[in-house]
C-alpha cells in the first residue's frame, strides 16, 4: 500500500516501524547514546528506535530535543526515518539537521494501518509511505 504525505526532511528510509500514539520528548525522553526511550511514562519505554521507522503523533518538550536527534545521528542510534501525524518545529529541525528522512500529514489514518514491527519505507523525496 502507498500513502501520500508531506515532506519535511528529504531522503529515503526503511525498516520495521515503531508505533506510538503518544507524543515523544527527545530531551530527557530518549538516550542519544543508545537510541532507547528512557521516559518511564512513555509507552515506548525501553524500546530502541535505532534503524527503525518511528511513527508518532508529534513531539513535545524543549527545543534542545532537536540537538538530541542530531546527536543520535552522530552516534548512529537514530531512527531510519520519522513519520509524524503533525510535525512540530523541534522534531522537524532535528530531522533536517541530522539528515533523517521525515514526513507528516499522511493522507490516510496511518495509526490504523500500521502495526508495530511492520516493514515500512518512507520516501521523503516523493512524499510517500509504502508498506
Amino acid at each position: 500500500m502507498e500513502v501520500d504525505c508531506r515532506v519535511i526532511s528529504r531522503g529515503k528510509g526503511r525498516g520495521p516501524v515503531l508505533v506510538s500514539t503518544e507524543p515523544l520528548s527527545f530531551l530527557g525522553g530518549v538516550d542519544p547514546g543508545t537510541g532507547r526511550v528512557i521516559d518511564q511514562k512513555h509507552p515506548l519505554h525501553g524500546r530502541s528506535m535505532k534503524g527503525k521507522v518511528l511513527l508518532i503523533p508529534g513531539g513535545k518538550g524543549s527545543t534542545v530535543g532537536s540537538y538530541v536527534i542530531f546527536q543520535m545521528a552522530k552516534n548512529e542510534t537514530a531512527p531510519a526515518a520519522i513519520i509524524c501525524l503533525n510535525a512540530e518545529p523541534i522534531i522537524a529541525t532535528g530531522a533536517i539537521m541530522a539528515g533523517i528522512p521525515m514526513v507528516d500529514r499522511p493522507s490516510e489514518n496511518i495509526l490504523g494501518l500500521l502495526e508495530d514491527s511492520m516493514e515500512v519505507e518512507v520516501d521523503a523525496e516523493e512524499g510517500k509511505i509504502r508498506f
